[in-house]
């Protein structure tokens, strides 16, 4: 009973309490609950400040190219050096940076990009190693050339142009080696024009390898400044500077009208010859016939035959009477010259005489600085000379079991093969021209892919050795073969009249044939980074024919070969 008692007082006072004991559980749930949300936002921020400081600067390393960004620090650092101011070199090539690219480009005669390309860039971080590593030589060639530090990329550039190296290439003020940058200057100070002119005057430098050893000899003739210190009544100073291992030995002479066969030189040492200068003159004066001792009262005797009859042919015996008898000969042409090839330019000698002027004038000719296209046309022509030659090393070099040497001397015998088609260039039209070197073709007996090898390497081998058979004759051969590109060498050599006949009309036709190929998508195998040297092209083949339009090439039904490239 009693037990029954205490269980109804307990729950009782359980129910009368209830309210007070759920509000107090409320508060606890609440503020347990209400601390767990608080605390969640309070450590909210860090856990995120965390997170950045884990994964924020992570994307921002893995997009740097490490090996692209050296590649920029160098070539700003190059830049900076030859006086293009790309500011530091942190390896970003920003606006500072893009235009010291572009003043780099104008210096020598590229296309203003403001992007370097691989060969612009190659160029100019071997010439600013080149210059780093020169030393005292670095020192004098800055001291001499105008243009300070920046000179020496054109020295740098004028040497490639000329394959030279070393002392004996073109190095120096205006191009040219020291002492004969310095004999230009001394004649300079005592005559009216300046040396920048006199070096672009016609004769006043002439170019010639007069010792034979294969390097550039040089000719200053003082005839062509027109000063009175220089001359006599009779003739005029002349300097001549022969090549030699340890460099240029200068010979002085006096003359008049000089040419480079008026001189004779064994290694530094010149002497003058006396069939340069009076050869011409001496076939032209009619020899006096020699006294000849004759028999008396004997007279030429003169039979009749029947006709159909064969009579031997009497022996001339000159007749003294008083006079002289004139035997007449069959008629000939006259040869002026003494040789069966008459007095053939040299385009080794030509290119470096014009890369001289190239030099002078501070790079090649632009767009925008174009005046004169025959010189236009002369310094593609070299430059195409120099790409070409570069190549054919680069072929020989893969040629196995057979040394230069031969490879020139094998060459040498594709210039008589291909003399008939190399005159008919200066002849015929160039459909006609490219007809008859395709009948050679054919008649080769060589399949298309070797004759393409063959004459790349041959046309290479041409311009080297100074044949120009060879060259221009592997050069038809590659444009006949579907390298339509190689016709521009043909276009150059008759427009300016180096193994060829001097015919701008001709020459147009090839140019034009050229550039026509091109733009229908042929290989431009001649500097093909340049873009703006084809629309250079263009100018000065449109202004070579003052402004005439050329007719369209007649297409020849020739076999299409194609070439593996």
């Amino acid at each position: 009973m009693f037990t029954k008692i205490s269980i109804r007082i307990v729950l009782a006072c359980s129910v009368a309490l209830s309210p007070a004991v759920a509000a107090a559980n409320d508060a606890l749930i609440g503020g347990i609950v209400g601390g767990i949300i608080g605390g969640a936002i309070s450590n909210q921020p860090k856990r995120q400040t965390t997170t950045k400081r884990v994964y924020k600067p992570a994307p921002v390393k893995r997009t740097v190219n490490t090996a692209q960004r050296e590649a920029n620090r160098q070539t700003q650092e190059a830049l900076n050096y030859f006086g293009f101011n790309a500011g530091a070199p942190d390896g970003v090539m920003g606006r500072n940076s893009r235009a010291a690219v572009t003043a780099y480009q104008v210096h020598l005669g590229y296309p203003a990009t403001g992007q370097v390309t691989q060969f612009e860039r190659d160029f100019l971080i071997s010439s600013y190693y080149r210059a780093q590593s020169g030393g005292a030589t670095t020192a004098q060639l800055i001291a001499q050339h105008p243009q300070g530090v920046r000179g020496l990329l054109l020295t740098y550039r004028d040497e490639k142009l000329n394959g030279g190296a070393g002392s004996s290439a073109i190095a120096g003020h205006y191009g040219m080696p020291p002492v004969v940058a310095a004999a230009v200057n001394e004649i300079a100070k005592s005559s009216d024009p300046s040396a920048e002119q006199l070096i672009q005057r016609s004769g006043f430098v002439q170019l010639a390898d007069i010792n034979g050893d294969g390097q550039t000899d040089y000719i200053l003739d003082t005839s062509v400044t027109g000063s009175a210190f220089w001359c006599n009544a009779q003739a005029c100073a002349v300097r001549v500077f022969a090549s030699t291992p340890d460099g240029y030995e200068r010979n002085d002479f006096q003359a008049f009208n000089v040419s480079p066969a008026m001189f004779s030189c064994t290694r530094g040492t010149c002497s003058k010859t006396n069939d340069g200068s009076q050869l011409a003159t001496a076939q032209l004066i009619p020899q006096q016939p020699a006294p000849v001792p004759t028999l008396p009262n004997t007279q030429m005797a003169s039979i009749q035959a029947p006709a159909g009859v064969a009579t031997p042919v009497p022996s001339a015996q000159p007749v003294v009477n008083g006079s002289t008898t004139v035997v007449n000969s069959a008629p000939t042409i006259p040869n002026f010259f003494g040789g069966s090839e008459g007095t053939a330019q040299s385009l080794t000698s030509y290119c470096a005489k014009v890369n001289l002027m190239t030099s002078a004038n501070g790079g090649f000719v632009t767009e925008a600085s174009f005046s004169d296209p025959s010189f236009t046309l002369a310094e593609q022509m070299c430059l195409t000379r120099t790409a070409v030659m570069a190549e054919g090393d680069d072929l020989i070099a893969k040629v196995s079991n057979v040394t230069p040497e031969q490879v020139t001397q094998q060459c040498r015998s594709f210039g008589p093969l291909l003399k008939e088609h190399v005159s008919a260039v200066s002849l015929k039209s160039r459909a006609d021209a490219i007809a008859g070197v395709s009948s050679f073709v054919l008649s080769s007996g060589m399949s298309p892919q070797q004759l393409t090898a063959t004459a790349k390497i041959c046309l290479s081998v041409g311009y080297r050795v100074d044949d120009m058979d060879v060259a221009i004759g592997s050069a038809l051969l590659l444009a006949a073969l579907g390298d339509h590109a190689y016709g521009e060498l043909a276009g150059h050599h008759l427009s300016q009249g180096i193994g060829a006949t001097k015919r701008t009309d001709l020459a147009a036709e090839w140019y034009t044939a050229t550039l026509t190929a091109l733009a229908d998508g042929a290989n431009p195998v001649f500097v093909p980074n340049q873009g703006e040297r084809l629309a250079l092209l263009q100018l000065a083949t449109s202004s070579l024919t003052g402004g005439a339009t050329v007719s369209e090439p007649v297409q020849m039904q020739i076999p299409q070969l194609i070439v593996d490239q």
